[in-house]
């Protein structure tokens, strides 16, 4: 199957990232959300990512209008019957996907192939909500898109070996590394990285240390590049939140149990840098 069009349901952080990896590879693009100040901001994103490379020397000017022009902006579903291969990238909440699938599986061609970005949400139960099983896969991106390397992609029970071949190849035309792996919730990257930043938040509740040095320990004593609470700021807590409740629900393991002030942060609406609060404060 020739890829050539390419549709992005959600304009968000992911999905401007994701928009913006397609028509740099050559794909023309329709980037969707419910409402024209959302794909507005997520255009805005993708110009400002664009320019910074331009700055830096990395994107000529030239090649920046033509990465934009690929792009189309949409507020109508509907757009969606003229693309080949879409990724679902809105927000992580299960039934707010499953209609986004429903939809899609009524409104596109028979071939096309329905993926989604999902951090947890089992592909399998997703595929169950569309006729068409065998062309639903999982293709999760990591945040941000434009810079990061990985590609999670997993199959789910009635995945077919061309539909998986399809999205592999076409991870690798972005210029991405793709992994693969099984249908299990939370997959490989959010079973091992959320119960980690939860137990930051754990350190946090329990007073073992403040985030600053909860940070710098996993920063200099882990080599990681970003501690686990600025990382869970930069995701969304309400994202983390979601994962950890879909892992605590999946397996019915106390160990996936989310800390009660990363659910008492949500709760007060404080999500992270989206917000301008979560464990940090943000300008």
């Amino acid at each position: 199957m020739n890829i050539k069009t390419f549709g992005v349901i959600g304009a968000g952080q992911m999905g401007n990232g994701i928009a913006q990896v397609a028509a740099a590879s050559g794909l023309d693009v329709i980037m969707n959300d419910i409402k024209e100040e959302f794909v507005e901001r997520g255009m805005s994103s993708i110009i400002k990512n664009l320019d910074r490379m331009v700055s830096k020397g990395k994107l000529d000017a030239a090649k920046k209008e033509e990465i934009l022009g690929r792009i189309q902006a949409s507020t109508n579903l509907k757009d969606m019957s003229a693309v080949d291969f879409i990724v679902e990238a809105a927000t992580e909440n299960e039934p707010v996907k499953m209609k986004i699938f429903r939809d899609l599986d009524e409104i596109c061609g028979k071939e096309t192939i329905l993926s989604t970005n999902t951090s947890s949400i089992p592909i399998g139960r997703i595929a169950g909500n569309t006729g068409r099983p065998d062309k639903v896969i999982g293709m999760h991106f990591m945040n941000p898109v434009p810079v990061m390397k990985l590609v999670e992609v997993i199959r789910g029970i009635a995945t077919s070996d061309e539909t998986f071949k399809i999205t592999w190849d076409l991870s690798e035309k972005f210029g991405k590394i793709p992994a693969e792996a099984n249908d299990f919730p939370g997959f490989i990257a959010n079973r091992i990285l959320m119960p980690m930043i939860n137990e930051a938040v754990y350190c946090l509740f329990q007073n073992v240390g403040k985030p600053d040095d909860i940070d710098t320990v996993m920063k200099l004593g882990m080599n990681h590049p970003m501690g686990p609470l600025a990382l869970a700021d930069l995701i969304g807590l309400d994202t983390c939140l979601a994962i950890m409740e879909t892992l605590y629900d999946g397996f019915k393991d106390s160990k996936y149990r989310p800390c009660p002030l990363l659910r008492k942060y949500v709760e007060a609406g404080w999500l992270g840098r989206k917000t301008g609060r979560g464990f940090y404060v943000y300008d």
